[in-house]
């Protein structure tokens, strides 16, 4: 007879979830599952909508990331469109994105898990989060505060405040940027580089203490995804690409399994299915079936599958990152490593592109009526590579929806994760709280944005009560599996 132990919910990630762990009769973990228990049907709400309204609409879907989807849904309406974007609207946008994942990435790793990287994962849960390490390590603490704070404020001196901004729209951006915004973007540039550099440099002294970790955090061989430059383009070595590129999937061995995909493509090579325990879509690489097809995405994921970052610093840091371990790295724990590291290229990047003489240009956006009636739209998320998939009637109006969020791509891997750490730490004969937290931490290490990623269809179990004013239950449904 099985027993079964019950985390719920998950801590210190976005969105609501839950881990069971199977044990057998003799306490052996047999089986753990990561369960998405919340639904939001945004392919469904948006159908019969404008498709000018996409962008805003589906930023809506997470106060995290609403960024990325900003640009992922302007990149579908574009092509609904059929224009050419500015040039100075393309570089402003990727100037965005860049700050959000800026912003996103320290939120990820100072708020959420730096209590378990600096005071331990079997610290006292009552001290273990931010407010312990404001207390214990208050340096770090504000340095972390002050790199979100510079992502929030390039995404409001660009698009008017920090969350929701309705500066993208289809065809560009409303709004030119100014010289003054552009310089005060600038001053704070030097500042935000010297603390991911102090940050780097702690996390690098402190990485041999979680030895044991990095070899059971998601420590197993996939495939690996992302957006990379295009070669065409003339970028040899391929490079970091977050705003507009080609898909490329490798190997665990380092071998390039498919290269250069045109994102419109991305049905032939990817394919979704349902499980009946999580809300969460499982993509998997389509030739390979399901679930054999599973790979990863994210800040990993993007340093795994390119030669190189493409800005100095960065490039320096990643070389220093790949000499970890011979090949592909393989240890989810290391997304903690690489989300440091694409701080920095964010950084840098978002200097560079702001002192592009074209910048401060005034024709930022492209009108037109729509000329397709499906527009495809691919950027990359803090976690991964985003899909927004649009067909809309003669009329404009949204006729079929389809999201791919880039948590959705992980799903498998999260799931194999949870497994593997339950069954390297938990021990039913003596348990402790600092095992289940490492079972929680492995998908910290992946960042999931549930309330983006929650679009599955099935019949999960549900039960719904209606409350009086005083706690009582008037009505309920329950609806089994």
């Amino acid at each position: 007879m099985l027993r079964e132990i019950v985390i719920d919910p998950v801590t210190r990630i976005e969105g609501h979830s839950k881990i069971t762990i199977q044990l057998d009769e003799q306490g052996e973990v047999q089986d753990a599952k990561f369960h998405v228990t919340q639904f939001r049907g945004f392919e469904k709400f948006c159908e019969g909508r404008p498709f000018t309204e996409m962008p805003s609409l589906t930023a809506r879907t997470c106060g995290i990331c609403p960024v990325s989807h900003l640009m992922a849904s302007a990149q579908a309406c574009d092509a609904l469109l059929a224009v050419e974007i500015p040039p100075a609207a393309v570089k402003l946008r990727r100037i965005m994105n860049l700050a959000q994942l800026v912003q996103s990435h320290a939120l990820s790793f100072f708020y959420l898990s730096s209590p378990d990287l600096l005071l331990g994962m079997d610290a006292n849960p009552a001290k273990r989060n931010i407010l312990g390490v404001n207390e214990a390590h208050p340096t770090l603490a504000r340095d972390g505060i002050a790199l979100r704070k510079f992502g929030q404020e390039v995404i409001a001196l660009l698009g008017g405040k920090r969350i929701h901004p309705a500066w993208v729209v289809p065809g560009g951006v409303s709004e030119p940027l100014s010289g003054d915004k552009r310089e005060r973007i600038l001053a704070m540039i030097p500042n935000a580089t010297a603390l991911i550099e102090r940050t780097l440099c702690w996390y690098k002294n402190v990485l041999e203490q979680f030895r044991d970790e990095i070899q059971a955090f998601g420590h197993f061989p996939s495939m690996f995804m992302a957006l990379v430059t295009p070669t065409e383009a003339g970028h040899r070595p391929v490079q970091l690409e977050h705003y507009n590129g080609v898909l490329r999937f490798i190997g665990a061995s380092g071998n390039i399994v498919a290269d250069q995909i045109d994102p419109t493509l991305y049905q032939v090579y990817i394919a979704e299915s349902v499980e009946p325990f999580s809300y969460l879509k499982s993509p998997y690489f389509k030739p390979n079936g399901y679930p054999g097809g599973i790979y990863r995405v994210g800040p990993l994921a993007r340093l795994n599958v390119v030669d190189s970052c493409g800005t100095s610093k960065a490039d320096r840091e990643l070389t220093e990152f790949r000499s970890l371990v011979p090949g592909v790295i393989l240890g989810s724990f290391h997304q903690h490593y690489a989300r440091l590291i694409e701080i920095l290229y964010g950084i840098e990047r978002i200097e560079e592109i702001l002192d592009e003489p074209d910048i401060l240009d005034r024709h930022v956006r492209a009108l037109a009526q729509p000329n397709r009636l499906e527009g495809i739209g691919v950027a990359e998320a803090p976690r991964g590579t985003l899909i927004h998939h649009y067909k809309i009637d003669e009329d404009g109006l949204i006729k079929w929806v389809n999201l791919i969020i880039a948590t959705g791509h992980n799903s498998l891997a999260m799931n194999l994760s949870v497994r593997q750490v339950a069954q390297h730490y938990v021990k039913a004969s003596r348990l402790e709280e600092g095992m289940l937290n490492r079972v929680e931490a492995v998908i910290r290490c992946y960042d999931p944005c549930l309330s983006c990623s929650t679009h599955a269809l099935g019949r999960m179990p549900l039960h719904i009560q209606l409350l009086g004013h005083d706690g009582s239950v008037l009505d309920a449904v329950t609806r089994k599996q």
